[in-house]
């Protein structure tokens, strides 16, 4: 009834000689007059064609009846829409989707796979490498950086963690964007801001802003993840999905072997930057943080020739644009196969009903920031209702069974990549202790010292009129010991210490002899003159060209999984690829048992990776296929950015026990894969399915 105006009005006024005849029902008009006879018309009139004439009721406020017609037909499906029940619209939503899926799977396979997707690997291949030299980087610039920034012990663990805390936070946000602006644009996002802050923490000189920059730079990366394997699985076919996503996950590795390879390169040559002053230094490897944002930036340039996903746009009801670029794919595949004359045949493509649309908001309505926060807030809460999409009984048991495997597999995979150099670095220490020289009750008088002390213990000594000129220090201990009219002079030290000492008469000129390293010392009538400036912490000398090794080797290790799961992902399936992987890998925990040497836990570092990385592909494609695509980036975030919460756990936990016992993080792996593995052979095979 509250739309009966606007339906009666044809019936209720009757087109007649140019004028309108209104009803006999007793109610006034506002223009009852008499037909005009034909040949009494107005001579204005006159010539005039009849579709240009001027209809009369315009100035009287009457719509025309073929105007009100045009009216109706537009706004009826959206009454209709209005009345329905929200369930029956998601419900017609779920058929179109699912109907689309199929048409779209036939549209892929008649647009083929050439150079397009090989160009499009590519340019994805570069923002994946970004994300695997983004986990390298802090690790290989630490031994340099805590130098310039004076960091201690805690400060090195938070910039180690601050990265994955950024990528957890990104992943998330990020991918689930990417579900409603789109996979192109958020990954330009994505890539943008891990390249700002990137480039900008290569200058910044203090530790704050530094965290700050490598955190926002963390969550820049984190989004890449996500998009990157959502966008490139909409433009693959179902024979093809398994192969070349796992094709493309060499990538990561090569970001590793790139990052390796450089700061192996670079780091060492301590004099490639410059200095303004004696308060800001570009040392080495600043210039190393530098050229580890040129694949994230080549990415980003690469990905401005590329095109928006049409499986995205099909979804949010943008059938042309969509079309266009499936155009796009077929002709470009076709000229590179030499057919150019073949047809791209397909007319009309299923777009699935609306049913969030998101309301433009006019210029005129409020201000600039009110428009803007408006839009945020909704878009995020889109986001937030795709995340409890993935919650609800349709994928609720599937979305709870990957948190399992991707948190079990985070936990062990990245505990034991920190766990390994560790280990190594702690053999290293204790056969360097092994060798520690000591003397006991030595008298040494009118002596100057002007060369290096190294790994030595001095007990019970005395030293009477001796100069130590132009010398360093280096894991020396003198204990219960007595200096008398000694002379220091530009004197340096690591890890040296003065316990139980008699220091009498004695002058320090330039030297970092500080206070703390005198433990329960005395000293009488002694002076400190013209300290040396600088940090005061105490730096453990890191065999930087072992560190760099051991993750080049990690890396390129992985190379042989890489080939065999993308050769036997479409073969033998998903499932039976990430509980074989990881039951394997949890076999390869045991022999760490026998790592009693740097060249074993090398070796069963290499074995461990290589074994692992098929999980990490099929959890991967596995990831992407099982859900829906308005909702495929934002499942993929959530699971990656609790992968990362996994990883700051595997950190902390694994390197706690380094140097204290191997027994418990061992264990700890190896169940974690089990558990996770035997889970996974739960979750249901997608090899056969299309993409939803």
């Amino acid at each position: 009834d509250g739309y009966r105006n606007t339906n009666q009005v044809s019936d209720d006024y009757r087109y007649q000689d140019g004028n309108y005849e209104a009803p006999n029902d007793g109610y006034y008009r506002g223009g009852d007059e008499p037909a005009h006879e034909e040949d009494a018309q107005s001579d204005v009139t006159e010539g005039h064609d009849e579709d240009d004439e001027v209809y009369e009721g315009e100035y009287q406020g009457i719509p025309h009846p073929d105007d009100i017609k045009e009216k109706q037909k537009k706004r009826a499906p959206a009454m209709a829409d209005e009345y329905r029940d929200r369930a029956d619209l998601m419900a017609e939503r779920m058929e179109d989707e699912e109907q689309l899926a199929h048409q779209y799977e036939n549209i892929i396979e008649e647009c083929g796979h050439g150079r397009f997707q090989w160009t499009l690997f590519f340019v994805l291949g570069l923002a994946l490498m970004a994300d695997g030299v983004e986990v390298f980087v802090v690790g290989f610039v630490l031994p340099s950086a805590e130098k310039d920034m004076c960091l201690s012990s805690s400060n090195k663990g938070m910039l180690g963690l601050i990265v994955y805390l950024g990528m957890m936070v990104g992943a998330v946000l990020l991918g689930g964007l990417a579900d409603k602006l789109g996979r192109k644009q958020c990954l330009i996002i994505s890539l943008a801001i891990n390249a700002a802050f990137a480039f900008l923490s290569s200058f910044v000189q203090g530790y704050g802003f530094f965290l700050f920059c490598r955190l926002i730079s963390g969550l820049g990366i984190g989004g890449t993840l996500p998009i990157v394997f959502a966008y490139f699985s909409e433009f693959l076919s179902r024979e093809k999905r398994g192969e070349h996503l796992s094709w493309l996950c060499m990538f990561w590795m090569i970001g590793g072997i790139f990052a390796s390879a450089m700061a192996w390169s670079i780091i060492p040559h301590y004099g490639w930057g410059f200095s303004m002053g004696t308060k800001y230094h570009f040392h080495s490897w600043r210039v190393f943080v530098l050229v580890c944002s040129l694949p994230c930036i080549a990415s980003l340039v690469a990905l401005k020739f590329m095109p928006e996903s049409p499986r995205f746009l099909l979804e949010i009801g943008k059938h042309d644009e969509a079309w266009m670029i499936l155009k796009q794919v077929h002709d470009t595949n076709m000229r590179a196969k030499g057919e150019p004359e073949r047809v791209f045949t397909v007319s009309y493509i299923k777009t699935p009903k609306q049913v969030d649309e998101f309301i433009e908001i006019q210029s005129s309505t409020g201000t600039w920031y009110q428009r803007w926060l408006v839009r945020i807030t909704t878009t995020l809460k889109q986001v937030w209702d795709n995340v409890l999409y993935c919650l609800t009984a349709q994928y609720r048991m599937n979305t709870l069974m990957l948190a399992v495997v991707w948190f079990t597999m985070a936990l062990s995979y990245y505990g034991l990549i920190v766990w390994f150099p560790d280990m190594i670095r702690y053999l290293q220490d204790e056969a360097y202790e092994s060798r520690v020289k000591i003397f006991d009750e030595e008298e040494v008088s009118h002596f100057t010292f002007n060369f290096t002390l190294e790994n030595q213990i001095h007990r019970n000594g005395e030293y009477r009129n001796d100069k130590f000129i132009g010398m360093k220090f280096k894991e020396v201990k003198f204990e219960d010991s007595l200096f008398e009219d000694c002379y220091f002079e530009d004197v340096t030290s690591s890890e040296t210490f003065f316990e139980n000492c008699t220091i009498i008469s004695t002058v320090f000129y330039n030297t970092d002899l500080y206070e703390h390293k005198f433990i329960n010392c005395r000293l009488i009538n002694s002076t400190f003159m013209k300290e040396k400036e600088g940090c005061h912490i105490d730096f453990e000398e890191d065999n930087d060209f072992l560190i760099y090794l051991v993750s080049f080797l990690g890396s390129l290790s992985v190379l042989p999984g890489n080939i065999i799961s993308a050769l036997l992902m479409d073969k033998i399936g998903r499932i039976k690829m990430i509980g074989g992987s990881m039951l394997i890998s949890a076999v390869c925990c045991f022999f760490l048992f026998f790592g009693n040497s740097e060249s074993a836990m090398i070796g069963w570092q290499c074995l461990f990776c290589g074994a692992s990385i098929a999980a990490w592909n099929a959890l991967d494609v596995i990831t992407v296929e099982l859900y829906p695509t308005d909702k495929r980036a934002t499942a993929f975030g959530i699971l990656n950015g609790l992968c990362k919460f996994g990883a700051i756990l595997g950190n902390s936990i694994f390197s706690s026990f380094v140097g204290i016992t191997k027994v418990v993080p061992i264990l700890l792996a190896s169940s974690a894969l089990v558990g996770g593995g035997l889970l996974a052979l739960r979750l249901p095979e997608t090899r056969e399915q299309v993409l939803m």
